[in-house]
């Protein structure tokens, strides 16, 4: 069974997710099998807030170069998690 660590990696610290800190959004990188209701429950459980919305993305891994082999990084999804305005998480 996995936990909810196993579930939510870490929480994403990009120039975007800085920007929705005012919408009382964050994104997190997350297990590429979770869907919306593992995420919301995860969420509540390991930060003890109220979610409002999840919304979830799948990220494509990039093309890159290594002399002459072209390879891939791994594909991978990521959270918008929306939360309700009395709830906040302490990002540091």
């Amino acid at each position: 069974m996995k936990t909810a660590y196993d579930i939510i990696k870490h929480i994403l610290r990009t120039e975007k997710g800085t920007n929705l800190l005012e919408q009382n959004k964050y994104i997190f990188k997350i297990d590429q099998r979770s869907n919306k209701m593992d995420v919301k429950s995860d969420i509540e459980e390991i930060y003890k807030v109220k979610v409002a919305a999840v919304n979830i993305i799948n990220v494509s891994g990039k093309k890159k170069r290594m002399r002459l082999s072209e390879g891939r990084t791994a594909d991978w999804k990521k959270a918008i998690v929306t939360l309700k305005p009395e709830s906040k998480i302490e990002v540091t």
